[in-house]
């Protein structure tokens, strides 16, 4: 029976070059690359843990995240080669291993090659880490929760995660709200009535960024009030105000933040928001209805709704 079992176990299933390949061979490959798996997952966590409790500031934090990456993408690669080695696979010369690729990028594997490569550019230019609140040209925002091999996961605001392909970051343009952590300028329209004071209109702005908390101010980061236009029913206003990456990681609750505070102080000052409307002006006036034979009938006012 023990014999029957190990006969089983290394019985050629068929031949790779001159190797033959066994079930023993196909188990062994499976080991390998599960032990290199295992231990490149074991090196990330413990390279990250120890950063996380160690004496690094956090702005190597992005540094060491790239770097245990990497580390775990290499391990990846050289268990792969090992276990291919392991089953006979001469990869000692390389044009199997072009052959091997040219074909797949044929077959399709140009996408996945290129979410690799740009997630390996990403890592080491670290023009994107994670935390960072950024807008794509595709339209999805959102806080970066993990760079991995093939994608980026955003998490949006509404506790959503996107999976976007690495290469769009690289391909498309993208809007990184918090990339140095510095200060960032909002601008929040709105409109008053033609009739409003623009002095009482810029004292309610200042008043109303300096109630929402999280706003920066200081000697060269001052809100402001700025006259951006004549609209068809109103003067148009934007209010631009100084804040923080906290703030930047979430524009839209930030918006509605302002905007609550500004129309409490327009409010507080009785300056008018108009909302659209018309005018109907009538004019007096006569017309005349002929008749046959010359004739004409009465006349009567007219009205604009008759012209």
């Amino acid at each position: 029976m023990t014999t029957n079992a190990s006969d089983w176990y290394n019985q050629s299933l068929f031949v790779l070059g001159s190797t033959p390949i066994t079930v023993a061979r196909i188990a062994g490959l499976l080991t390998i690359l599960l032990t290199a798996w295992w231990i490149a997952l074991l090196i990330e966590r413990g390279i990250q843990r120890l950063a996380r409790h160690g004496s690094a500031s956090s702005a190597a934090g992005p540094g060491v995240y790239a770097f245990s990456r990497i580390l775990r993408y290499s391990i990846w690669i050289i268990g792969t080669i090992a276990g291919l080695n392991y089953i006979g696979l001469d990869l000692s010369g390389l044009a199997l291993l072009t052959g091997a690729i040219g074909v797949g990028i044929g077959f399709g594997l140009q996408n996945i090659i290129n979410n690799f490569v740009s997630g390996i550019i990403l890592l080491l230019e670290r023009t994107l880490k994670v935390g960072d609140f950024v807008d794509l040209e595709s339209g999805v925002s959102g806080s970066v929760a993990e760079i991995s091999m093939r994608y980026t996961r955003i998490t949006t605001n509404r506790a959503v995660d996107i999976i976007v392909p690495n290469a769009e970051f690289i391909n498309g343009r993208v809007t990184n709200w918090t990339y140095d952590n510095e200060l960032r300028r909002l601008h929040i329209p709105f409109g008053v009535a033609y009739s409003s004071d623009k002095q009482l209109v810029r004292e309610a702005g200042i008043a109303a960024a300096a109630i929402v908390p999280g706003g920066f101010s200081d000697a060269t980061h001052q809100p402001d009030v700025w006259l951006v236009g004549f609209g068809d029913s109103a003067l148009n206003f934007e209010l631009a105000v100084w804040i923080g990456p906290e703030l930047a990681r979430r524009p839209g609750a930030t918006t509605a933040q302002f905007i609550w505070a500004l129309h409490d102080e327009l409010l507080r000052r009785n300056i008018e928001i108009p909302f659209p409307q018309r005018d109907l002006h009538l004019r007096s006036g006569t017309f005349v209805l002929p008749r046959t034979e010359g004739e004409t009938r009465e006349t009567k006012p007219a009205s604009d709704d008759d012209r």
